[in-house]
């Protein structure tokens, strides 16, 4: 049985639990426990807080882990990172007050920055020389400059609309970070193979997202156009239609070109365009 650490709440914990869904992982009880065996895989899921992670699968407790890329570089644990997931997206950006003139980094220095990473935030300022008092919060960190805590904080930042509320203002993204699919060094054999049939679905799920499936009608005397157009996996798939000089084209569009490339279907006379969704793609 492979156990896989979850956060136990927040938007991590929701996206890591429809990833589950879509790859077809069941687990047993709709009311959520500490430890959940899904019923139709040999996984079992241990619901802990976001910071524990790490820790729990670089000791064994958990043989894998899906966490923040943030917690994951913070705690500094000896786990492998197995897979980036693409979801939870955030940054780690230092703010400070909406109204003071911001010239550059240098006017951190001698300053108090509050902050839940003090490590990455640390290392930062390090390798810029700058020298900065870190005062670590472990929550609510935005307040700090309304209540005279800190000139600035180091925090997560997603859609910026809490910086915005506490009239604050972004002025540096000191890291990127995404959800992480992190393992303990020393999986056993039997363990790794759960491992590779989960990340076999885990691909399936995440090959086609943001993709459609697309049917239309095209006139034959246009199909080399249309082709050339298509962007398919590898080539799109053609099958002559009932009605002589037609045929009908399969494909498979990513959504950041769907309409765009829908335009010029249509222009080179393409019809009755049907558009799917895809739940996985498996090559």
């Amino acid at each position: 049985m492979l156990r896989i650490a979850v956060q136990s709440k927040g938007r991590l914990y929701e996206e890591t639990m429809e990833l589950l869904r879509e790859s077809d992982i069941k687990l047993s009880s709709s009311k959520r426990t500490l430890l959940v065996q899904s019923t139709n895989f040999p996984i079992e899921v241990l619901f802990l807080r976001d910071d524990d992670i790490p820790q729990s699968v670089a000791n064994g407790v958990a043989d894998l882990g899906i966490v923040g890329e943030n917690e994951y570089l913070e705690r500094q644990e000896d786990a492998d990172i197995i897979r980036r997931l693409g979801f939870s997206k955030c940054r780690l950006s230092l703010a400070i007050p909406a109204a003071v003139d911001y010239q550059g980094l240098q006017w951190f220095q001698g300053k108090k920055i509050a902050t839940s990473y003090p490590g990455i935030l640390n290392e930062f300022m390090k390798k810029n020389g700058i020298h900065a008092e870190v005062h670590v919060i472990t929550g609510s960190v935005e307040i700090a400059p309304g209540i005279g805590l800190a000139d600035a904080i180091f925090d997560i930042v997603s859609s910026g609309s809490t910086l915005v509320s506490n009239n604050l203002r972004e002025v540096e993204v000191v890291m990127k970070s995404e959800a992480l699919l992190i393992g303990n060094k020393n999986i056993s054999a039997d363990k790794r193979e759960v491992l590779d049939e989960l990340l076999f679905r885990i691909e399936a799920v995440k090959m086609a997202e943001d993709k459609k499936y697309v049917l239309m009608n095209a006139p034959t005397e246009k199909l080399q156009e249309i082709i050339e157009v298509l962007p398919g996996m590898k080539s799109p798939t053609v099958m002559p239609l009932a009605q002589e000089g037609w045929s009908s084209v399969h494909t498979v569009l990513d959504q950041k070109r769907f309409w765009e490339i829908i335009g010029k279907l249509k222009a080179l006379g393409a019809e009755g365009i049907l558009v799917l969704p895809i739940e996985k793609m498996i090559q």
